[in-house]
């Protein structure tokens, strides 16, 4: 195939190509939805600053402890981000990678480090998107009681801005009645239970599995993952290199990729993607 220099046009032409898409993404991916960006204390604490004021960093902030020592602040945390994450649309970015991963013969997949459900509210098939760090829109016990995992639906939490205190009721666990918790992997945590997500990752990699023994070509587009929290980043380059797929990782600052033929677009995740979206008509009426 004669691969275009300009790394947009190749990166269109190599989904366009493609058997299957998958679609990896960490932290900047919500970015350009207006979500906040919790890289370093500075962009934490501009979107709390009361906890600014505790001095209390995000990851002492994401902390399953908080539940025990003070509750109120754990779910002012947590309900906050839920509401935020409702209210917030997807950006449109999401809908072009749909749109992209719809016409090839074994679709899409989603692997993502976000809570935020974003892939499900876009269209994503739930059945095809795996949440490795949890979901904010689902809740456990916090002790935990038992192995049940249930909806956020219904939860509302009513915080007081001021002081950033979650009030009223709490959301209990319908078992035992002890508080319940977001069902997110935290730091330091060893009572997530992880069913949910584990039967996520054995849908994944079924569906890798079967491209594999058809010898199907794979593309991973990786947007928004850092070295900061690497566990999306070391998940692509895993499954490139196990799959001989290409990687194309869109990254403002982490853009370094292991070597040919993977492609890197320093660029932020939704510019990157409508550049891909853009050549990726032209490429499906051309020759491969």
């Amino acid at each position: 195939m004669n691969m275009p220099a300009d790394p947009i046009a190749r990166a269109a032409r190599e989904i366009a190509a493609a058997d299957g898409l998958l679609v990896t993404a960490g932290a900047g991916m919500g970015v350009d939805s207006g979500l906040p960006d919790f890289r370093g204390e500075s962009g934490f604490w501009r979107a709390y600053p009361v906890i600014a004021r505790l001095g209390i960093s995000f990851p002492q902030m994401a902390n399953p402890s908080w539940f025990r020592r003070d509750p109120r602040l754990a779910w002012a945390f947590y309900g906050h981000r839920l509401s935020l994450y409702r209210a917030t649309p997807p950006h449109v970015g999401f809908r072009h990678l749909l749109e992209m991963g719809a016409g090839l013969p074994f679709g899409c997949h989603v692997l993502t480090s976000n809570v935020d459900g974003h892939f499900q509210q876009a269209g994503f098939d739930p059945e095809r998107i795996e949440e490795c760090h949890g979901s904010i829109h689902h809740l456990q016990c916090t002790l935990p009681c038992s192995e049940e995992i249930w909806e956020a639906a219904g939860t509302d939490i009513a915080i007081d801005e001021e002081h950033f205190r979650a009030v009223g009721s709490l959301p209990t666990c319908p078992r035992c009645g002890a508080l319940a918790r977001p069902n997110i992997l935290m730091f330091g945590d060893g009572a997530w239970l992880a069913w949910r997500t584990e039967r996520q990752t054995d849908l994944l990699r079924r569906w890798l599995a079967n491209l594999a023994a058809g010898n199907r070509r794979l593309v991973i587009v990786e947007i928004g993952a850092g070295h900061a929290v690497p566990t999306i980043r070391q998940s692509s380059e895993y499954y490139a290199a196990r799959l001989q797929a290409t990687l194309i990782r869109i990254n403002p600052r982490d853009h370094d990729i292991p070597g040919p033929p993977h492609i890197a677009l320093p660029m932020g995740g939704l510019a990157g993607i409508e550049g891909i979206k853009r050549a990726w008509g032209n490429a499906l009426t051309r020759p491969m």
